[in-house]
Formats: structure tokens, sequence, C-alpha cells
């Protein structure tokens, strides 16, 4: 996506929130989703603080941690480098929820390891800002420059308003996708029903059986040829007719 930064002047909840919504709306899945969050954070930061700044989104859930989105490849790289050695400022604003920031990596004691190979890459500030979550999900926004105590307070104030909003966002993400997989499911639960209620129907009218004793029939049938239920009502239902069966969300 193109847009251009936002101003500091327009560096507002309602402006953010706004935009995150738009890019919920416009992305195809969670994915494209946090895709679209680092670029966006990392324009509209990098604008405000007049600096290049790149941007990833680190994520933990069912005990998986991984770099889960970002703006570049740079910030992927220094996102992996960190989930490599296995801490970081990153890990720990997630984890611990509060944000954390590295002024210089060339000098910042904690996180040694990661802090001295990020800083041969010309990567000279940190700053890790946590996202809230459903229960059992976690994930932070990490925002890199290469410039040494590039985040003034300002700076940080912004980038836990996206958080903040991106949190949010995220969690309605989320919901967006479940609701569209719940409504895929049930859609092709009904569509599997035609073609078996059929079956049952033309096995009670052979058999005169009830409706459970044809199904109960059809289980058999389908446990000892070792074939979808689905499969079996279909090829009963084909043997008489020679269009199969069709459902009104057939083209």
């Amino acid at each position: 996506m193109n847009e251009p930064s936002l101003g500091t002047s327009e560096l507002s909840p309602a402006s953010v929130a706004d935009k995150l919504q738009d890019l919920v709306i416009e992305s195809a899945d969670v994915a494209g989703f946090l895709g679209d969050l680092c670029g966006f954070s990392a324009r509209s930061l990098s604008g405000t603080m007049a600096l290049p700044v790149v941007c990833a989104v680190t994520l933990s859930r069912r005990k998986h941690t991984e770099t889960a989105a970002w703006s570049d490849d740079e910030a992927r790289e220094m996102d992996e480098i960190q989930r490599h050695y296995g801490s970081g400022p990153c890990l720990d604003a997630m984890h611990q929820g509060v944000t954390i920031l590295v002024e210089d990596t060339r000098i910042d004691p904690r996180w040694a390891a990661y802090t001295r190979e990020i800083a041969r890459r010309g990567q000279l500030s940190v700053l890790a800002v946590p996202l809230e979550l459903e229960q059992g999900a976690r994930a932070a926004l990490n925002f890199f420059a290469r410039e040494a105590h590039a985040f003034d307070p300002v700076s940080i104030e912004n980038a836990e308003l996206f958080a903040a909003q991106a949190g949010k966002a995220l969690r309605l993400a989320v919901r967006v996708a479940t609701s569209q997989q719940l409504a895929s499911d049930l859609q092709s639960a009904m569509e599997s029903r035609t073609p078996i209620d059929l079956a049952a129907g033309i096995i009670m009218a052979q058999n005169r059986c009830s409706q459970e004793e044809a199904m109960v029939i059809l289980v058999k049938a389908s446990s000892g040829r070792n074939m979808k239920l689905r499969t079996i009502a279909e090829q009963l239902v084909q043997s008489l007719s020679a269009n199969g069966p069709h459902t009104h969300f057939d083209a």
C-alpha cells in the first residue's frame, strides 16, 4: 500500500484507528493485515520522526513464537536474529507486557549477544511495544532505526498509540477471519447434506425404513468400503440419476 505517511499533527487515536479498520477490511486474511500494519506503522512513525524506521511483529501462541510480519526484509532479519538468540527487547516486551527501549545497541549491556549482532548490521536503536491480544496469544510491535537515541518521548508515545490501536484491530481481524471460516464450514456442510439426505431418502423408499435406520445403513457402507459418507451417498444418487445431485449453491 502506498499511502503517504501521516504528519505529526494527524497522528491521533482516531486517525490511526480509522486507518487500521480500513486495513482490516481491505486485507485478505490476518497475515495480510499484519503485513499492512507493519508497513503503515513504519511509514507513519518515519514521517513523524523524519528518520527511516522499519517494523516487524513478533507473535506467540500455543507456545510457538514467530516473526509474523514485517515492513521490509531488514525488519524481518532483525526480528529473526532475536528469536535465534532466544532473548531480546522484543521478546521481553511481548512476555512482560511493557514497552522496552534500547537507545544504543552498541553499549546497552542487556541481551548483549543480540544487540551486538544488530549493531554490527547498522541498527542502533530498538523500540519494542506489546500488543494486547486475546487470552493465550501475545505479540509486540518492534521498531528499528539506524541512529542511536532515535526514539524520543514523542515517538515512543506515537508507537504506543499504534500498538494500542493495532491490538484492537488485530483482535477484530482474527474475529472476522474466524467468522469467515465458520461461514465457509457451514456452507460446505450444507452442500454435503444434500446428497446424503437424498441417499437416505432413497434407502428409506427402497427399504421402507426410518431416516435414522437409513443413515445407519449409509454409515455402515461408508465404513465397510473405507469411503467418505458423502462419496457413498453421491454414488447411490448417481446410480439413479445420470446428472447426480445438485444444490442451490451449484453454479
